[in-house]
């Protein structure tokens, strides 16, 4: 059992001011894998006053300086990912090989299109008769989410850093783990006292105080469009700058005629992947009716084929949902979705069989959806799919459309027609014939699923403020380079 107890703080660790220990149960086991214990208001403002006495001097630094630093983290990174996946897949049940590659993985993929994109980051660029320049924009508190925990850190604190401010990372209560491990890979880099600081705590206690703390300029949350929105409120008497990441219901538009056994193998893969717990799942399968029946034969196939098991072993099988709450929810959810007429194809309700302990969820395919049901609309954040019949491709791209999310689309088919229907998707991102994340292209969404974006030099654009000169100077050093 791990324990944390300490916040990392100007450099060093410190003791918590917070008293209130938080349990964090190993999903497959339901015995406590960690204890943290959670900071309070009082931490926020010694990682406030340890960051605004590092700023001046970080923020000024030049280009090269950050680059060799970045290089430092990226070094030490890659001497601690077994540590990290092994934190990750004990406090929220990813698979080892899961975490051991995608999960640690994505945190390295984010260091370094960071480091690629500070390399050629335009800080200053022509403006009229005058010049804009980039400038770091202060300290800025980086909230980060359990799903993809390391994933999040590093795509917030990399283009943070490398923008020149200082940090204030809270992760997720339920992934103390990988964040410690984390800040003790910047310690190891020799990151400046006081640039990156990390207080563990739940939202109430540390989430709040950053968001509604005056000397902080600027809040990074990911996490549920409900928990955002109270992100924003805190943070709108000081008028910071708030940047959200939320929630998502993503549609994968199978085109008419498409090969089904291709196109359905991406769309069951995203959804079964880190068992469902991602924010760009997508979990609304549309197929043209005249294929629908076929679909829905083969994507239960498909769900009912894949393996369930330890997460402590290694394989491509998927592991539990992160926690007890995190089961309930979705075993409601696909309550509902019978209660209101869907047809479960594949899964359903309960455990799998075979497994008394340990929240897995059976993977759940749901037929015969209408796009108005709770099913359809709600982020259910597990290892189900719904599956919607359409007629037309108007009526799809409406179907797509309809939903108060905007994170990501998806769409599977002849690319001649994808080129007509991309445009008309109210999505940040939209994957054609294709899937994963690219951590140089802009990621955000559109509505309730946030603003801003993340990744490469759009990530370090998010985190500057910019400055209009007007008038005889000479060009930044920055610019230069």
């Amino acid at each position: 059992m791990n324990t944390y107890s300490q916040h990392y703080i100007d450099g060093r660790w410190t003791d918590s001011r917070g008293t209130q220990r938080h349990d964090v149960v190993n999903p497959a086991t339901e015995e406590v894998a960690s204890i943290v214990t959670l900071g309070n208001a009082g931490d926020v403002d010694a990682a406030v006053v340890a960051a605004r006495r590092a700023f001046p001097a970080f923020s000024r630094t030049s280009r090269e300086e950050r680059v060799v630093l970045l290089e430092r983290i990226i070094a030490e990174y890659k001497k601690r990912i077994p540590d990290i996946a092994q934190a990750i897949s004990e406090e929220m049940g990813a698979p080892i090989t899961l975490a051991a590659t995608a999960q640690a993985g994505a945190g390295l993929g984010h260091l370094v299109a960071t480091l690629d994109a500070l390399q050629t980051f335009e800080f200053e660029t022509s403006a009229g008769n005058g010049r804009a320049v980039h400038e770091p924009i202060g300290i800025v508190a980086l909230i980060t989410p359990w799903n993809w925990p390391m994933n999040q850190i590093a795509a917030k604190v990399a283009p943070c850093l490398a923008a020149g401010n200082c940090a204030i990372l809270k992760p997720s209560e339920q992934t103390p783990g990988s964040g410690a491990i984390f800040a003790e890979v910047l310690d190891a880099a020799r990151v400046p006292p006081g640039v990156f600081n990390l207080v563990q705590g739940d939202g109430p206690g540390v989430g709040e105080a950053l968001a509604r703390h005056p000397r902080i300029d600027m809040v990074s949350f990911t996490g549920s469009t409900r928990a955002g929105i109270l992100v924003a409120r805190n943070a709108a008497d000081t008028v910071k700058r708030v940047h959200q990441e939320l929630g998502g219901k993503s549609p994968n538009l199978v085109l008419p005629g498409a090969p089904l056994d291709k196109a359905l193998r991406g769309a069951a893969g995203g959804v079964l992947m880190n068992s469902g717990q991602s924010c760009i799942a997508p979990t609304r399968v549309l197929v043209h009716r005249d294929q629908y029946d076929e679909a829905v034969g083969k994507l239960a196939a498909i769900f009912e084929g894949k393996g369930i098991g330890d997460p402590a072993q290694e394989g491509d099988h998927i592991g539990p949902v992160v926690n007890k709450a995190q089961f309930d929810k979705i075993q409601g959810l696909i309550a509902k979705g019978i209660g209101e007429g869907a047809r479960v194809a594949a899964g359903g309700p309960g455990r799998p069989e075979g497994r008394d302990k340990g929240y897995y969820v059976r993977p759940t395919v749901f037929a015969d959806v209408t796009n108005d049901m709770t099913i359809a609309r709600e982020e259910i954040f597990g290892p189900v799919t719904v599956v919607i019949p359409y007629d037309t491709l108007e009526e799809a791209v409406e179907i797509a459309n309809d939903t108060p999310y905007g994170l990501s689309a998806y769409v599977a088919g002849d690319p001649a027609v994808a080129r007509e229907i991309v445009p008309q998707l109210r999505a940040g991102s939209v994957w054609v014939n294709a899937g994963g994340i690219d951590f140089n292209a802009p990621f955000g969404g559109y509505k309730q699923s946030g603003n801003g974006r993340e990744f490469g030099r759009f990530g370090i654009a998010e985190f500057m403020e910019v400055k209009a000169i007007i008038g005889d100077l000479p060009a930044d050093a920055q610019a230069a380079e």
